[in-house]
């Protein structure tokens, strides 16, 4: 794709406004509307199975792409024809459109995300049901969701760079929040290789550390916020805590076959990951490590980071196999329709590598992810701070 970036004078000028753009508040309920549909989604494929491409998970999905694609869309044609949406010299140029450089983004990522939906209609009907989260039309879709996350991101960051006092402190907290939603969207990316089942392997937790500290600490490093990485893994928590805790309330019948397990309720994700321990672990350590070098730093944060989720998600998944664990709040009870009396999660049992030295040797891989990782998240936080435009 050819861009051009115009070159333009800086510092440029204080934002005088006094509010949230009705763009940025788009983008918001965007994401936000992508995440609920998400989840939504999983739940009704676990309850009822896929029964029609007309739900309306399916329809708050793709609301997302529709909110945050058009309101994109109409802010570039606005800035290109001589509108004052978005102040000119804070844009940049391309395709002979001008337009802030977030707002590109996410126009990509609406039309990506309604691109996926008739693919995924017709993978249906000529494949039939997949099973998989990640096939080729879902993984279209996260990408377009994914995109409109970091539009949104670099939308607020044009904003938030320029502003001052309790108006830049709002659009951090919107920052912060659009963070915990990536974080949450990663979780559903990597939800079929972090079932509780295998929080006793070294995958589970080699997996864990790719998706989640560049996510943390990119988020945090572009922050003002003294506890950035407990705020997104708040956010996650919370959302993952309501979709369990309201889920079951409604009812649901399975319309597809075969029936191990006659649930009459929608069955909502196992209880979420304990990413909030690391995730204030780190900032923590954040400010006493700021004059060390880069890989120094990405050596502790990575370290650390592994070394407590490793902590307390290991006895906690043992826990959730007790009968303590089986009620409302957590929810270990929960098994969806294809779930049968011999699975190792209604067992109670853990799957992990058959040898040791696989263990080992998966474990080495998450050290390693988790430092590449987190120093990427560093680079990426500290390009963000940059963004003006």
């Amino acid at each position: 794709m050819a861009t051009r970036v115009e070159a333009l004078p800086f510092p440029v000028a204080r934002e005088k406004a006094d509010s949230i753009p009705w763009f940025i508040w788009a983008c918001v309920v965007g994401v936000t509307s992508a995440i609920v549909g998400g989840h939504w989604d999983i739940s009704w494929h676990r309850s009822i199975g896929r029964d029609d491409f007309w739900t309306p998970a399916h329809m708050a999905i793709y609301l997302c792409g529709i909110i945050a694609g058009l309101s994109s869309a109409y802010l570039i044609l606005k800035t290109t024809f001589g509108g004052s949406l978005y102040p000119r010299e804070a844009t940049v140029k391309m395709w002979g459109f001008r337009g802030p450089l977030g707002a590109f983004i996410t126009a990509w990522g609406g039309v990506a995300m309604l691109t996926s939906a008739p693919f995924d209609d017709w993978w249906h009907n000529a494949y039939g049901l997949d099973v998989k989260i990640v096939s080729p039309p879902h993984v279209l879709l996260i990408m377009g969701v994914l995109a409109i996350q970091t539009g949104a991101l670099m939308l607020m960051l044009g904003y938030m760079n320029r502003a001052t006092g309790a108006l830049k402190r709002t659009y951090d907290a919107l920052f912060l929040y659009t963070g915990g939603m990536i974080l949450t969207l990663m979780s559903v990316l990597i939800l079929e290789f972090s079932n509780r089942v295998y929080a006793h392997s070294g995958f589970y937790y080699r997996t864990v550390a790719l998706a989640v500290p560049a996510v943390l600490l990119a988020v945090a490093r572009a922050s003002d916020r003294r506890w950035a990485c407990t705020f997104v893994a708040s956010v996650y928590t919370i959302f993952l805590l309501g979709f369990q805790w309201i889920l079951p309330l409604f009812p649901a019948v399975p319309k597809l076959g075969p029936v191990y397990n006659p649930v009459t309720f929608f069955v909502p994700p196992q209880f979420p990951m304990l990413l909030i321990i690391p995730a204030l672990g780190l900032d923590m350590i954040r400010p006493s490590l700021e004059a060390w070098a880069k890989w120094k730093q990405a050596l502790v944060y990575g370290l650390l980071f592994l070394g407590l989720f490793l902590a307390v998600q290991w006895p906690f998944a043992d826990f959730l196999r007790t009968e303590a664990a089986k009620n409302w709040f957590f929810g270990a009870h929960y098994f969806d329709y294809i779930t049968g009396p011999n699975s190792a999660l209604v067992r109670g049992i853990f799957i992990a590598e058959r040898t040791p030295q696989e263990f080992w040797q998966n474990m080495g891989l998450a050290v390693v992810f988790s430092i590449v990782m987190a120093r990427l998240g560093m680079a990426w936080g500290d390009g963000m701070r940059k963004v003006q435009r």
